[in-house]
């Protein structure tokens, strides 16, 4: 929002050789938020998932390896423009990645919309609003990054490990509790 756009001037205006990365929603091994972890854990529990609206939503993503990548390529290069939106460069409707985690987890899916006024965060991992970052000074700077396929793929492999490390919402009791009564 605007607090960080003063943030970003007020740090440029300070220490002009800074960096600015704006990511999308980061995923992949050894990220403790409750994103693709939740729908793995549904999708490991047989779940139904309880899917905002029509699935439409459009959601960006970034591989964590991927942003390191590029913040290593952005301090060799000593690269000029200070501000670099990061992300793939495609979005995916909420429903395709939860398609695609349920895949990836080898469990059927099984979706139920709700379309009751319910606050979304009370039982899904994003917000009801979409944006998509404009990447193309990334694009010239790390043209190929890994596929989300590939991407929840790892993840995938990482959660299975460690489920313990991540930093569990209450999604499940709240669909229980309030939405699949």
């Amino acid at each position: 929002g605007t607090n960080k756009i003063q943030a970003e001037e007020y740090l440029l205006s300070q220490k002009k050789d800074s960096y600015i990365i704006r990511p999308p929603y980061l995923y992949g091994p050894m990220n403790n938020v409750y994103r693709e972890a939740f729908v793995f854990e549904c999708a490991q529990k047989s779940r139904t998932f309880y899917m905002p609206k029509d699935g439409s939503l459009k959601l960006q993503f970034f591989y964590i390896e991927d942003l390191c990548k590029i913040i290593e390529i952005i301090i060799e290069k000593n690269v000029q423009n200070h501000i670099i939106n990061v992300g793939n460069e495609e979005c995916i409707s909420a429903l395709d990645w939860v398609k695609a985690c349920y895949k990836i987890a080898g469990s059927p899916l099984s979706i139920k919309n709700v379309v009751d006024n319910i606050e979304q965060r009370n039982y899904f991992p994003f917000y009801d609003y979409e944006y998509k970052l404009d990447v193309s000074i990334q694009k010239e700077l790390l043209p190929k990054t890994r596929s989300l396929k590939e991407g929840l793929a790892k993840s995938y492999e990482w959660y299975k490990k460690n489920q313990g490390a991540v930093s569990k919402k209450n999604f499940i009791e709240y669909i229980d509790k309030e939405i699949a009564k």
